[in-house]
């Protein structure tokens, strides 16, 4: 019955779940938790001016220009942008913990637009496709705005959050995977979503930003409001689960246990003709390996149409050693575990040119992960893929964690380069 009913009333489900957080948290004080380390509102000032070269597998190469300055005039607040050229071409602007209510109500905000952009596209979704068994989406429009609205208490321990994102893309040309075109676009639809999420975070750890002691859960319901009869309707729900197991004197065992679920209200559009003439494509020209692709791509979106999409596997975040979105799906199962080695503590600042802050811990990790997403939940556990790797970070004092990774698995390394510890709920 309780299967039946978080099936069918997802929101109802959630409400209960939240409600039954806050009233855990009103006795929060009373728990013996692990103490916070530190003052968990970060105010001293850094900033990194860092022009590099980037190559992304599943979206291409070129050069960066990224700028950031946190806790700026000593508050809270954080900005950061970049400006990208080469394979990707484009801009973002973010602007986060700005305090509307200091230390309770907080505001993130981000924007992003690329006037080219090229992504992986997988012939089938789930665990079973090979390496190189994909077709790139090539994008001449794509424009992202989001805002983020943050209820913290109890010393950042609880926090109930909402957010709203809203994406426009357009179709340009599909390639095969040596970059040579299978077939352009004729007067392609420009696509929006918005999607709507609220979430709950219990931090029952002993620092919001590089915990060593504790646990953390964090649930959200996800809901991508159709723009038309086409598009389908359905939700996701995630939830993950991190604990922090303290070691030696200030080593750190980090176990995650993270799933997702898509559970659709109503189908989206699931006619191929009335897909391809929405994306201007005709996927009856061109050779026969031509039409294969293009009907394969067409495929993928009557996939998912059909069962709705959670967040991929693959990339910075989860199985780390494959390429961003690689593994695509309506079901998400994943565990990992990470030990921290902090090799090197105590404040010690820095000013160079191009970067100042003041470091307080440089970490070496290991780490082993494994996870499988597929549209048919019975299939998960059957289909994992396993991930193994090391890692160094740079925790600083303004609240950055600077990440690299190389992680390893069944089709070869990847390495990573980003900021912030993995298998956040982004």
């Amino acid at each position: 019955m309780h299967k039946s009913c978080c099936s069918n009333n997802i929101y109802l489900c959630s409400l209960v779940s939240v409600l039954l957080i806050l009233v855990a948290s009103n006795s929060v004080a009373e728990i013996n938790l692990p103490e916070r380390r530190k003052d968990q509102f970060l105010s001293d000032p850094g900033y990194y001016i860092v022009p590099t070269p980037y190559s992304i597998p599943g979206i291409g190469s070129g050069a960066i220009l990224v700028g950031a300055m946190t806790n700026i005039d000593q508050s809270y607040m954080d900005a950061y942008g970049f400006v990208a050229t080469g394979d990707i071409e484009g801009y973002g602007l973010f602007a986060t913990e700005i305090n509307l209510i200091d230390k309770q109500l907080i505001l993130d905000l981000s924007l992003s637009s690329f006037d080219k952009a090229t992504s992986q596209v997988y012939r089938q979704r789930g665990m079973n496709t090979s390496k190189d068994d994909y077709l790139l989406a090539e994008l001449d429009h794509n424009d992202f705005h989001g805002v983020r609205l943050t209820y913290t208490a109890f010393d950042r321990r609880f926090e109930v959050y909402g957010v709203y994102y809203s994406n426009e893309a357009r179709l340009a040309a599909i390639r095969d995977r040596d970059g040579d075109l299978v077939q352009s676009t004729v007067n392609s639809e420009l696509r929006q979503s918005d999607t709507f999420t609220y979430g709950v975070r219990l931090d029952l750890t002993d620092d919001y930003v590089d915990p060593r002691n504790g646990v953390r859960l964090e649930s959200s319901v996800w809901h991508a409001s159709p723009q038309d009869n086409d598009d389908p309707d359905f939700n996701i729900v995630e939830f993950s689960l991190t604990g922090y197991i303290p070691f030696r004197e200030r080593d750190t065992l980090a176990l995650n246990y993270f799933q997702a679920d898509a559970h659709v209200n109503r189908a989206g559009q699931t006619d191929r003709a009335i897909i391809e003439s929405d994306l201007g494509l005709n996927c009856s020209t061109g050779t026969v390996q031509d039409q294969a692709d293009c009907t394969s791509y067409v495929d993928d979106i009557v996939a998912q149409n059909t069962f709705g999409s959670v967040g991929a596997l693959g990339g910075l975040s989860r199985l780390r050693a494959y390429p961003e979105s690689r593994f695509n799906g309506s079901h998400a199962r994943f565990i990992g575990a990470e030990y921290r080695w902090n090799i090197i503590e105590g404040s010690q600042a820095f000013d160079y040119l191009i970067a100042r802050d003041i470091r307080t811990t440089i970490q070496v990790a290991v780490f082993y992960e494994r996870g499988a997403i597929s549209d048919n939940k019975d299939e998960l556990w059957g289909a994992m893929r396993n991930v193994y790797g090391v890692g160094a970070r740079l925790v600083t004092k303004s609240g950055l964690v600077f990440r690299a990774d190389i992680a390893s698995g069944d089709e070869g390394q990847e390495v990573s380069i980003i900021i912030g510890y993995p298998w956040e709920v982004f």
